[in-house]
């Protein structure tokens, strides 16, 4: 293996033009999160007078203070709820991450109740199940408060209502997997949202605000004629002491998050694994020496175009320990990059492109991928591809078969692989390099990745060329200018489509992420996954039922 050295002028005219344009990309993926906390901000007179806290500073209550929060799929929804840039609100309706509890790594959840009553909005049933998933893969405790008004019915769709099942399935899977479920009801949770807390573990409630019932008065009315008020249907009295639905009762919203933080205290989780809270496993950890570049360099590195030239080795040594970047098989498929190294004291290996994957690069990546699957390490897959190699030499020289390969090898990895979007995100090479497909354990895009079939201009020109063909042989003449409208239509589409924020309002990433803490995410999902690796878990057959 070669140490690879940086050759990058990050002061450079070249540079300081992708510095600024990755500054304005991450200026405007700002301000849409900064909307969703506006929004929700606006309810703050109505919380307090009713003495509650706003979802925000309930998560903010919980989580212990100046330890790292990794917000996930914070742009759920975007374009969703409305098709106009400047007034969609994203979210999906809820505020996730993982983060940490007494000290303990948990998936934390929260209805943002600021917005339409925390009623589920677009994207935030895929945001849900995606984290929930990742909470049953990684072990992390579950903690989830909760303050919604439910389905909004004027926007209701029958495969919502389908679908949404999978909440309470996976719930019921978390709990019977070991892995704690504690839930904090703020407020209301009707008709499925009342399962929420059936199927959790611990229930905290508060006093004069937690309500759950399957039909609260309105639709108990209509169904059955039965009149009644909501405290004696679910009120946060009634379901500690009657019902068994809670265990604990709380005055207010902060003593409800007092009581949670206990009880996530009294689990011991951390101490259950070899894991250090908030640290890699002591058997993996080193002296950690950081990069000797400031991380304000990775913001200078990516074009505005994926036809510029970009060498993402200088993206991948910027984000090792100490700046030590070996690359494997240098010499051979030299567009696609294999290369070792550490992050945090854990070893990883890297995949990325410095231009189409051709044959020698699949089998390389192949190569290596079996490589890193022996050795235990982590796969991180840096993306910036416009796909496999096309041709008819490469064809004749098998790149279906090569590529086919590199596909069985990125699917069967035994090794955990994660992926950062960094640019272009094309065509295959979306599937090669482990995109949302197949499964990365995360992956997260830098504000200016684009991911598509194919660039926008290839599309436009193969459409052109099927239009004309198709014309001609009716005898029509082409006309240039609507043949002209047609391009410039199909290249809008494809750039509207294939833009970071709108792909992330899909839920097709874990979230768009600043380039400067690149290093520190994948520093602390490492953690998380060596952290949860750790666990033994205790598995029952069923999870724990509400006594």
């Amino acid at each position: 293996m070669s140490l690879f050295e940086s050759s990058w002028n990050a002061a450079s005219d070249t540079a300081q033009a992708r510095r600024a344009r990755m500054l304005a990309r991450i200026e405007a993926w700002r301000a849409l999160e900064q909307r969703s906390a506006d929004k929700s901000g606006e309810a703050a007179a109505r919380f307090a007078k009713r003495g509650q806290l706003l979802p925000r500073e309930r998560v903010a209550l919980l989580l212990d203070r100046g330890a790292p929060w990794l917000p996930l799929a914070a742009l759920a929804g975007y374009l969703r709820d409305v098709p106009e840039p400047d007034q969609s609100v994203p979210g999906g309706g809820m505020i996730a991450g993982i983060g940490f509890v007494a000290g303990t790594r948990c998936m934390v959840v929260a209805s943002d109740s600021g917005i339409d009553a925390g009623a589920v909005q677009p994207g935030g049933l895929d945001k849900m199940l995606r984290v929930q998933e990742i909470a049953l893969r990684e072990r992390l405790p579950f903690i989830h408060l909760v303050e919604s008004a439910g389905a909004d019915l004027m926007r209701y769709r029958v495969e919502g209502f389908v679908l949404g099942g999978g909440l309470f399935r996976n719930l019921a899977r978390l709990s019977a997997a070991g892995i704690p479920v504690i839930t904090v009801q703020h407020g209301s949770g009707t008709a499925g949202g009342a399962y929420m807390p059936g199927l959790s573990d611990i229930v905290i409630m508060v006093e004069g605000r937690s309500r759950a019932f399957l039909a609260g008065p309105p639709l108990l009315k209509a169904a059955t004629g039965e009149v009644a008020t909501e405290e004696e249907l679910g009120g946060a009295l009634m379901h500690t002491t009657v019902s068994g639905l809670g265990e604990y009762l709380a005055r207010d919203d902060r003593e409800a998050l007092g009581l949670a933080r206990r009880v996530i205290g009294d689990l011991q989780w951390s101490n259950r694994a070899s894991a250090l809270s908030g640290q890699a496993p002591t058997a993996i950890k080193s002296e950690v020496i950081e990069p000797p570049w400031s991380a304000d360099e990775l913001l200078t590195l990516m074009p505005a175009h994926h036809r510029e030239p970009v060498d993402m080795r200088e993206v991948a040594v910027r984000l090792v320990d100490g700046g030590a970047l070996h690359e494997f098989k240098a010499g051979y498929g030299s567009a696609t990059v294999c290369a070792q190294g550490h992050i945090g004291g854990h070893a990883v290996g890297f995949i990325t492109n410095n231009g189409p994957i051709d044959n020698q690069g699949a089998n390389k990546a192949t190569h290596f991928i079996q490589w890193m699957c022996q050795l235990g390490h982590p796969i991180i897959y840096l993306q910036n591809t416009t796909g496999y190699m096309v041709g008819k030499d490469v064809e004749q020289a098998g790149m279906i078969k090569h590529g086919s390969k590199m596909i069985q090898a990125v699917t069967n990895a035994t090794v955990p692989q994660l992926t950062i979007q960094c640019g272009a995100s094309f065509g295959a090479g979306n599937y090669g390099m482990c995109g949302r497909g197949f499964a990365p354990r995360f992956l997260f895009s830098w504000p200016g990745a684009a991911t598509a079939v194919m660039g926008g201009e290839q599309a436009a020109g193969t459409m052109r060329i099927v239009t004309e063909a198709a014309l001609k042989r009716k005898g029509i003449e082409p006309d240039a200018a609507k043949m002209q409208k047609q391009f410039d239509a199909v290249v809008a589409m494809f750039e509207r489509q294939q833009d970071a924020f709108t792909t992330s309002g899909l839920l097709l990433d874990d979230g768009v992420i600043d380039p400067r803490d690149t290093r520190a995410v994948l520093r602390f999902c490492l953690d998380t996954l060596a952290e949860g690796a750790a666990h033994t878990p205790r598995p029952m057959q069923f999870g724990v039922a509400r006594m």
